[in-house]
């Protein structure tokens, strides 16, 4: 019953993005081509110098997210795809990152969960994003209470089909 609903969840959003296959935009096209093309982006992050960046995760179950840098006159000066291991490796060796910080990094984490049980660690959280792999991994990142990035690293994604035995 879990896969057949696992497997007509992932047919509909494949029939989804593929009706939202835009190529990405490339550098000088101005915000009103952007948002025409790529519909309003989930999230909005200001950068230095009077700069944005526009955000598309493609949701819980999404493995992309990309951010469209603009320049402060609002036109495109660059377009990533962020959730690949290069990038998670970038978060992993700053120090004393923060929580907008990984926010403007890698857009919003598929999952939050909370966690904390002593009182050293109450109000921490670990944000997770489903990546393009081959493997059924997920990027992790952990969170103090007062929004540090305190550790994180790769881990088996839950959501993905396990054996059973009513199958």
């Amino acid at each position: 019953m879990q896969r057949a609903a696992a497997a007509a969840c992932s047919a509909l959003a494949a029939l989804l993005l593929a009706g939202c296959a835009v190529a990405p935009p490339g550098p000088g096209t101005p915000r009103s081509d952007v948002v025409r093309d790529w519909g309003e982006p989930t999230a909005e992050h200001a950068l230095l110098g009077g700069s944005q960046r526009l955000e598309y995760a493609s949701g819980p179950f999404g493995r992309t997210t990309w951010m469209v840098d603009l320049s402060a006159d609002g036109r495109v000066q660059q377009t990533r795809q962020v959730l690949n291991e290069a990038e998670f490796q970038d978060v992993m060796s700053t120090p004393h990152l923060r929580r907008g910080e990984l926010l403007r990094r890698l857009g919003a984490p598929g999952e939050v969960r909370g966690f904390g049980w002593s009182q050293e660690t109450r109000g921490g959280q670990i944000w997770s994003w489903r990546y393009p792999t081959n493997d059924c991994l997920w990027f992790e990142a952990t969170l103090a209470a007062d929004g540090r990035v305190t550790g994180g690293g790769y881990g088996v994604d839950p959501a993905c089909d396990t054996p059973s035995d009513r199958d």
